[in-house]
C-alpha cells in the first residue's frame, strides 16, 4: 500500500496555487501533496482513529460492498456510506461501482503530512 502525501494550507493559498498550476506558471514537484486540507482540524476529522482503522479493515478484508464492510466493522451502513463518500472526495478511498453494488477500495493506509 502506498503512502499518500497530504498538505495543510489556508484556502486562499490552495486556490492561488491551483490557479498558478492551471495557468502553467507552477509545476508541482513529484513529492508534493495532491490532497489538501485547510486546517489540522479538518484533517483530523477525516483521518480520525476510527477512519484509519476502517482503512486497515478495507485493506485486510477487501470487502465486496459497503454492506459487507459495515458487517465487518459493526458500523451502520448509512453512516459508513457518508464517511466513505467524504474520504472518496479527498481521494483517500475509491468507490467502484460494480453491478448493483459499490465496492470501497482504500488507496492508502499510511500518510505523510506537510503543513505549510
Amino acid at each position: 500500500m502506498r503512502t499518500l502525501v497530504i498538505g495543510i494550507m489556508p484556502q486562499e493559498q490552495i486556490r492561488s496555487r491551483a490557479l498558478a498550476i492551471a495557468r502553467g506558471e507552477y509545476k508541482p514537484k513529484a513529492g508534493e501533496p495532491k490532497i489538501w486540507f485547510t486546517s489540522m482540524k479538518s484533517l483530523a476529522e477525516v483521518l480520525s482513529d476510527d477512519n484509519r482503522a476502517l482503512l486497515r479493515v478495507m485493506t485486510e478484508t477487501n470487502p465486496e460492498s459497503i454492506s459487507a464492510l459495515a458487517a465487518a466493522t459493526g458500523r451502520a451502513p448509512g453512516n459508513l456510506s457518508r464517511t466513505l463518500k467524504t474520504m472518496s472526495n479527498y481521494g483517500i478511498v475509491d468507490l467502484k461501482r460494480e453491478r448493483n453494488q459499490v465496492r470501497p477500495v482504500a488507496k492508502a493506509t499510511a500518510f505523510r503530512i506537510i503543513a505549510a
